[in-house]
């Protein structure tokens, strides 16, 4: 019986996920005499319940089979617990095959055990495949950098999401037999979760349903763990926080570093009445669930962000995206027209927002980012050597969805 086994760890890490969990679903529906046995893992990395409960339950994503619970520390702490953790798991579940998506630390933990892993009786390592392979910032400052070249050289299979990341590995010397152009399986979430998403009731109830409003995201600690650098940034902000709304779901590291700087006079805290998000202002919110915040993202006039999945979500919506970072790993969300690098400091800011809300881009998808990503990856795996031959294991989706 094939083994797989799905590691998750992080908010991001979930929406990569569901696509490949319901790839094997079908594949175990349409193919009863070849079967997948699935294990998912999830470290525990994010462990607030709306930074992950409530997103297994948007995504039908089933419970882990084992929940590792590290929570948070330090990049090392917390890397090397996921490591000890996980190596006991490994050893006792004796996967085929570790999948490790995108690029937290339980993505380079898992993958280093797995490249490590004793093994007795004659029985060899799992393969490592690794989702949203080849992405590069090429900002070695940045621990996501560090993490993705690292995983990437451990890795057996490297599934590609666009074309820079197929060019980025074989410039690195990764032989072109481990690289496979596959799609995006966040995309693949975003057009599966459409019509769910629209059956949100949060634009009624932050009094949004006929109001312009922008939304914001921010969390990486170059841009709010140095008050200077996040003042910085919400002063880029005022003028378009002075006309319309911008709506604010803040992880929880930002939300304490509000408050250790001093910073809530720029933020409108919503009271609960239905009303409090439609005036001008930085409206703070606890974290949101996937749909909920799909919602929003969908019928927002602009998002300012620093996240790498959120310029590709944007893109595949046709919403305009202003990224407040020096760089981008994701090069397509540019070239399409849909996002913009602005950069940190407030003029930079300033001048990328104008831009972009004159911007009336058109919801063009980048090559295979249709839906299939995850059939695409499920099958391939299935069809290494000594299995199946991979046209057999690919069950047609019964709901294709283009645009």
């Amino acid at each position: 019986m094939n083994k797989i086994m799905i590691v998750v760890g992080a908010r991001p890490n979930f929406m990569k996920a569901a696509p490949l969990v319901a790839a094997i679903r079908r594949h175990n529906r349409n193919s009863l005499a070849n079967p997948v046995s699935l294990c998912l893992v999830h470290t525990g990395q994010h462990y607030d319940e709306m930074m992950s409960g409530a997103f297994f339950d948007d995504l039908d994503l089933p419970a882990p089979d084992l929940h590792l619970a590290v929570g948070s520390g330090s990049h090392a702490v917390q890397t090397a617990e996921i490591m000890r953790r996980f190596e006991a798991v490994l050893l006792a579940q004796e996967p085929d095959i570790v999948v490790v998506v995108g690029d937290v630390n339980s993505t380079l933990a898992c993958a280093l055990v797995a490249s490590k892993i004793p093994c007795d009786g004659g029985r060899s390592r799992p393969l490592i495949a690794h989702v949203e392979a080849g992405l590069r910032s090429f900002d070695r400052d940045m621990p996501e950098e560090v993490n993705r070249v690292l995983t990437d050289h451990l890795a057996d299979l490297l599934f590609v999401t666009e074309e820079s990341g197929m060019q980025n590995l074989l410039r690195e010397g990764i032989p072109d037999s481990k690289i496979h152009f596959v799609g995006n399986t966040m995309i693949d979430s975003v057009l599966a979760s459409l019509v769910k998403a629209e059956q949100s009731r949060i634009l009624d109830q932050l009094g949004l349903r006929r109001i312009p409003y922008s939304l914001l995201t921010l969390h990486r600690p170059a841009n709010v763990d140095q008050r200077e650098m996040f003042l910085n940034i919400l002063e880029g902000l005022q003028d378009l926080s002075n006309t319309c709304p911008i709506l604010f779901p803040a992880h929880p590291r930002t939300g304490r570093r509000i408050q250790e700087f001093g910073l809530e006079p720029f933020f409108m805290v919503p009271a609960g009445t239905k009303d409090t998000c439609a005036a001008p202002g930085i409206h703070l919110l606890e974290p949101l669930g996937y749909l909920d915040f799909l919602c929003l993202m969908k019928h927002a006039a602009l998002v300012i962000t620093d996240s790498g999945g959120i310029q590709e979500e944007t893109t595949s919506l046709g919403v305009p995206c202003v990224t407040v970072r020096k760089n981008t790993e994701r090069p397509v969300t540019v070239s399409r027209g849909t996002n913009v690098i602005a950069g940190t400091e407030e003029g930079t800011i300033r001048k990328a927002i104008a831009k972009q809300l004159l911007t009336n881009q058109p919801a063009t998808l980048p090559e295979k980012w249709d839906g299939r990503a995850g059939e695409r990856i499920i099958a391939k795996l299935l069809a290494m050597p000594g299995r199946a031959e991979e046209e057999d294991l690919v069950a047609p989706l019964s709901n294709a969805t283009s645009t």
